[in-house]
């Protein structure tokens, strides 16, 4: 079998299963967020290896799921206090930053005792890069969740987009608004994908000038450019057809974000893999290397984003 014949079926298959899950949210979407950063850590302890470090892996691993949950932490938070008030039960709880912290605090410190404990190799390298790629992988692209958990009424402005009057919320509002989270982040994917198929072509045929020869030869300004513009026109087209909360102007900055940290993101990990002397991160999807290679640029685009929408936005 061809190399692009194993993309091809990778995508066939690949591609639907994301989307679904995408759309139907929650605990689905969730899971394979979990699947995806936990491979990818997995893969990121893997290049730091070959450089002599012995990150903490199954430390890692656990507290970058446990990372990802926080971004669930709403959801998780209602379904408690429902059971505790059921159970006549009151205890107060911490705001979503504040369990973030709380997770990132007691893994940083758990770490370095486990540290005290070990005698293999480099302590501080063993620190550096079992916390590094906790911060890269799992905090990076677990806030995917938390951006497609923002489009719920307790973070979403639903009074700004719905003629709604009073505190009760229409059920079908409710819906529509979760509805717009898994298309935007479905049109973050399609930014993505065809940020990097616009960027490879147009620098395949038009490329002159190197982009950063140093970390990836054959990028080129001509092809970064494509890709930019590629990314903006996804998001403008899908405000007309998807996503109508977003203004031309925000449209506009998402598919900058997408076209600038996206691209940015996949010459990071071009770095690390040229670091470690390896050409994929693992040859775990036939075709396309690992898990790391095909969601690099989503890990540098799912914080950037979740943060403009949040803040910005709504």
């Amino acid at each position: 079998m061809s190399n692009l014949t194993a993309r091809v079926l990778v995508a066939l298959v690949g591609i639907p299963c994301i989307l679904l899950l995408t759309l139907a949210g929650g605990f689905y979407f969730f899971g394979l967020v979990i699947v995806l950063s936990s491979v990818a850590l997995s893969e990121f302890y893997a290049l730091s290896r070959t450089k002599g470090a012995s990150p903490q892996v199954g430390t890692g691993l656990v507290f970058g799921g446990c990372v990802t949950v926080v971004f669930l932490y709403n959801k998780l938070q209602y379904a408690l206090l429902s059971t505790l008030d059921q159970s006549g039960v009151s205890i107060p709880l911490p705001t979503m930053t504040q369990a973030l912290l709380i997770v990132l605090l007691v893994f940083v410190l758990f770490v370095f005792l486990v540290e005290l404990l070990r005698t293999k190799g480099s302590s501080l390298l063993n620190a550096a890069t079992t916390i590094l790629g906790v911060v890269y992988v799992s905090l990076f692209m677990g806030s995917l969740v938390g951006l497609r958990e923002l489009f719920v009424p307790a973070d979403f402005p639903v009074y700004r987009y719905f003629d709604v009057r009073g505190l009760a919320m229409p059920a079908e509002v409710i819906e529509q608004a979760y509805t717009w989270g898994g298309y935007t982040v479905v049109t973050i994917f399609a930014a993505i994908w065809l940020c990097d198929s616009a960027a490879y072509f147009a620098g395949t045929i038009f490329g002159k000038h190197k982009l950063f020869e140093r970390i990836s030869p054959r990028k080129t300004w001509e092809g970064a450019i494509a890709g930019f513009v590629f990314a903006v026109g996804t998001f403008i087209a899908a405000r007309e057809l998807v996503v109508p909360y977003l203004s031309f102007g925000h449209a506009v900055a998402c598919g900058a974000i997408v076209g600038v940290f996206g691209q940015l993101g996949d010459m990071v990990e071009s770095m690390m893999k040229r670091d470690a002397g390896v050409k994929d991160s693992s040859a775990l999807i036939p075709g396309h290397g690992g898990v790391l290679d095909r969601f690099d640029s989503l890990i540098f685009v799912s914080p950037v984003l979740f943060l403009y929408l949040d803040f910005i936005v709504f």
